[in-house]
């Protein structure tokens, strides 16, 4: 693990720390928390898959060490779909369109390149070599990036829910999982996001809400007024999990708008 690095999101001028795992970026939670605007940043990292966050000492400014949570690219990806404000979007695109493939190019966010002069002209060309071979392999992370964060794109900008047969589209993208409506319409009864009224619990109000919806009757033609059960995207992600879901979450919603 690396030592932790500071940068700004120009937007704000707020800091947000990060380290290197593996070689994997992970951003200290906190921090994104409040650039993103969430009130209650430990509830909402807790309600991360385990996956997703990790805990790491951090010396603070008085010089002692505490466990601080930090979260990989899909955790961030979770916190920013939790924020309600304009400019989670804008953090979203430099995180993925700046931050990330300087990352990759990199290895940390330092602008200053490190320069390594060669010493004769066979070290000049493996050097050569070496670089091409570098950027080669950033771009083509970053080409297997912009799906992915096209998905995010498109799963931010949508209305944020969907009826249950839209969900049950969504949820059979994954080899692994199988449910229609009528199905999915159960697995919300058993596990208990819904009662048998088809009213969402408490418990689950970010997962399942209800919205009003109007109709025509088909034989007085009187307008009518009903609600429909309505999954959002938390709802999703926690369906896909707890319905034994295999393939990355990213890969189920391309089109789901």
């Amino acid at each position: 693990m690396n030592a932790l690095e500071l940068f700004r999101f120009p937007e704000t001028g707020q800091q947000v720390r990060s380290v290197l795992i593996d070689g994997e970026p992970w951003f200290v939670g906190r921090d994104a928390c409040e650039i993103l605007g969430i009130a209650d940043p430990r509830a909402s990292l807790n309600l991360l898959d385990e996956d997703e966050r990790d805990s790491i000492p951090v010396t603070d400014s008085m010089g002692r060490q505490q466990a601080t949570i930090v979260v990989n690219e899909p955790g961030l990806y979770s916190l920013i779909l939790r924020s309600r404000r304009p400019k989670a979007k804008a953090f979203k695109r430099w995180v993925t369109h700046e931050v990330l493939p300087a990352i990759r190019k990199t290895g940390s966010y330092s602008v200053a390149p490190q320069f390594e002069i060669p010493q004769t002209f066979a070290d000049a060309l493996e050097l050569a070599a070496r670089q091409a071979r570098a950027i080669e392999l950033a771009n083509q992370r970053m080409a297997e990036l912009e799906p992915a964060a096209h998905a995010w794109d498109i799963l931010a900008s949508a209305h944020g829910d969907y009826s249950v047969r839209e969900a049950a589209f969504i949820l059979n993208r994954d080899p692994s999982i199988s449910t229609g409506q009528k199905r999915l319409f159960q697995a919300l009864r058993d596990l208990r996001l819904i009662d048998s009224r088809d009213i969402p619990y408490a418990a689950h109000e970010r997962h399942v809400t209800l919205r009003s919806r109007q109709y025509e009757h088909p034989h007085t033609r009187e307008p009518r007024l009903t609600q429909q059960v309505r999954i959002t995207v938390d709802g999703l992600r926690y369906l896909h999990k707890r319905l034994g879901g295999s393939a990355p979450f990213s890969s189920l919603i391309g089109d789901a708008a």
